[in-house]
């Protein structure tokens, strides 16, 4: 039987990230920390995994851009190339964007800010001018390619499954094809796309937290498609476990 190994990854630790504020589509660069993570985390458990690239999609944030030439650099691989795609983007938070988690569970409830950040199909309320950033996110050059009607406003869980479906088919037929292929993205992104492989239930997905920085390794059947086992997290399993719980809190 052959076979062929994909890997997901979220991005390292961003400056909303530390700030614990809802990114979304704001283009928050990486922390100190973050580009250490990706260096000092993701790029040894590849390599001590022996895994290589014949590309790499990350969306078109920064984020997502700079961890995965951080950890090509680092496994001595800059030379393979990276496919930026805006579909591969962050879920959209709406008017949350820009403001810390703690702030809308004081103003909303802790319950309506879980199910706004872990629920399938409850969705933020739409960004509006009136946000800090709604006018440097429209008016970042970034997503010029964003085809006119498709530029969001807010969006669900769900409706970051359905944005990233497309994107994910042309993927994974590169994998049955023998593409190796590394996925750097973002954590609702990843979600998504972790259902897409995993075909879990709307409600198992909303238990799924994505550490940054730990790679996410898949095998498939070239032949069927399907998955050969379950997905294998690199890394330490109590460092994992710490960062999986830091990302489930809503926190201070």
């Amino acid at each position: 039987m052959k076979t062929n190994r994909l890997v997901l990854l979220r991005h390292g630790e961003s400056e909303f990230n530390l700030e614990n504020k809802f990114c979304g589509w704001h283009d928050a660069p990486l922390t100190e920390n973050g580009e250490r993570e990706a260096c000092m985390v993701a790029s040894p458990a590849l390599l001590q995994s022996k895994l290589d690239f014949d590309v790499v999609y990350t969306s078109v944030l920064d984020r997502s851009k700079k961890s995965a030439e951080l950890i090509l650099s680092n496994m001595n691989r800059a030379y393979v190339p990276t496919k930026a795609d805006w579909r591969l983007c962050e879920r959209h938070y709406g008017n949350l964007t820009g403001f810390r988690k703690r702030e809308i569970a004081n103003i909303y409830g802790e319950d309506q800010v879980q199910a706004w950040r872990r629920g399938y199909d409850d969705v933020p309320p739409e960004i509006n001018t009136e946000n800090r950033y709604y006018y440097v996110i429209r008016n970042n050059p970034i997503f010029d390619d964003v085809p006119a009607g498709q530029f969001p406003m807010t969006e669900s869980l769900g409706m970051c499954v359905d944005r990233v479906e497309p994107v994910w088919k042309e993927i994974k037929q590169e994998v049955l094809n023998g593409t190796r292929v590394l996925i750097c993205v973002h954590g609702t992104v990843t979600r998504a796309l972790v259902k897409h492989i995993e075909g879990v239930s709307k409600e198992a997905i909303q238990k799924v937290n994505i550490p940054n920085s730990i790679p996410r390794v898949y095998e498939f059947n070239m032949k069927t498609g399907e998955l050969v086992g379950g997905p294998i997290n690199l890394g330490d399993p109590e460092y994992i476990k710490k960062k999986t719980a830091q990302v489930a809190a809503i926190g201070d």
